[in-house]
C-alpha cells in the first residue's frame, strides 16, 4: 500500500541540500513523486534523461508534462509524431514515469472533446495518461468527458485551489499566484487506481493544512479501496512545499497505518556559526 507526494519540482532556493548531493537526489530522499513541468517547455537531452533515472530510486515516480506542442500549439491535432518523439527520449526512467501529463489550455473545451477523444486513442500503449483541463464546461457537465477518460483508461488531474481563493492574497507570492492559477471548481472522483491530485495551499500553514483535509480522507478512502494516489502540495512559494508533502503524508498515514513510510532525508550540514 502506497501513497505517492510531493511537490511541482525538485529544485529551489529555499530547500537545503546535503553536501555534494544534486538536488534532484537530495529531493528524492524526502519526496516519492514530482510534477515534471520543465518538459512543457523544452524535451531534455537523452543524457539528462538518464541522469534523473540514475539520481532516483527504482520507486520514485514522475508525473510528466507533454510538450506545449503537443497541447496547446497543435491542440493534440496530429501531434502523434511529437508525442513518439517524447516518449522516446523519456523511454530511460521506465517505470519511474507514473504517468504522462496531458495539461489542456482554458481555451480547450467541450466542442474540442472529439479531439481530445482521438488524441487519446492513438497514444502508444503501455504506458498511463493523466489529463487535466481548465475549460468551466468540462466542470458544469463532466459526464461526455468522463466517459472518454474512462474508455482510455485516463485520469482526469484536479487542481485544488478552493482553499487558495478563499479570501484575498496577503503576500507579493500570493499575489502572483491570484493572477496565474486557475479558479476551477474541486472534484475528487478517481476514475483509474492510480489518481492524481495537484493541491494549492496558502501562505499560511495552517489554512494550507486545513483546506486539505477533506484530501487527506478522500486519499485514505482511495487506499482502503485498493487504489495508489499521488498527490502534490503547492503554495504560492513552495518554500515549504517538501515539509508539507510529507506531512499531509503523515496525516493520512494516521488514518492507514498499514501504509509505507516516506524515506528518512539525509541530514544538511548546519554552517558553523561564532555564536
Amino acid at each position: 500500500m502506497r501513497l505517492y507526494v510531493g511537490c511541482a519540482m525538485w529544485s529551489h532556493q529555499a530547500w537545503a541540500v546535503p553536501k555534494g548531493q544534486k538536488p534532484l537526489r537530495a529531493y528524492a530522499g524526502q519526496c516519492t513523486a514530482v510534477e515534471g513541468n520543465t518538459t512543457f517547455y523544452a524535451t531534455p537531452s537523452p543524457a539528462t534523461v538518464e541522469s534523473w533515472a540514475s539520481q532516483t530510486p527504482a520507486g520514485f515516480r514522475f508525473v510528466l508534462k507533454l510538450p506545449k506542442v503537443v497541447t496547446h500549439e497543435r491542440r493534440l491535432i496530429g501531434a502523434t509524431p511529437d508525442v513518439t518523439a517524447f516518449l522516446r527520449v523519456m523511454a530511460p526512467l521506465e517505470a519511474r514515469v507514473h504517468a504522462y501529463w496531458i495539461q489542456l489550455p482554458a481555451s480547450f473545451g467541450p466542442d474540442d472533446l472529439p479531439a481530445l477523444a482521438r488524441f487519446l486513442h492513438e497514444l502508444p500503449g503501455g504506458h498511463r495518461y493523466a489529463v487535466e483541463v481548465r475549460h468551466p464546461g468540462f466542470f458544469a457537465e463532466p459526464g461526455p468527458l468522463e466517459e472518454v477518460l474512462h474508455d482510455t483508461g485516463t485520469e482526469w488531474v484536479p487542481f485544488d485551489t478552493t482553499a487558495f481563493f478563499a479570501k484575498p492574497p496577503t503576500s507579493a507570492a500570493e499575489r502572483e499566484a491570484w493572477t496565474k492559477k486557475p479558479r476551477v471548481p474541486a472534484r475528487s472522483t478517481a476514475l483509474t487506481a492510480t489518481p492524481i491530485v495537484r493541491y494549492l495551499g496558502r501562505d499560511d500553514t495552517a489554512e494550507t493544512v486545513a483546506g486539505w483535509q477533506p484530501w487527506v480522507r478522500r486519499t485514505a478512502a482511495w487506499l482502503h479501496e485498493g487504489r495508489e494516489p499521488t498527490v502534490f502540495l503547492h503554495t504560492p512559494d513552495n518554500a515549504d512545499a517538501p515539509a508539507l508533502a510529507r506531512r499531509f503524508h503523515d496525516e493520512v498515514r494516521a488514518l492507514v497505518p498499514g501504509l509505507e513510510p516516506l524515506p528518512t532525508p539525509e541530514p544538511v550540514d548546519e554552517p558553523l556559526t561564532l555564536f
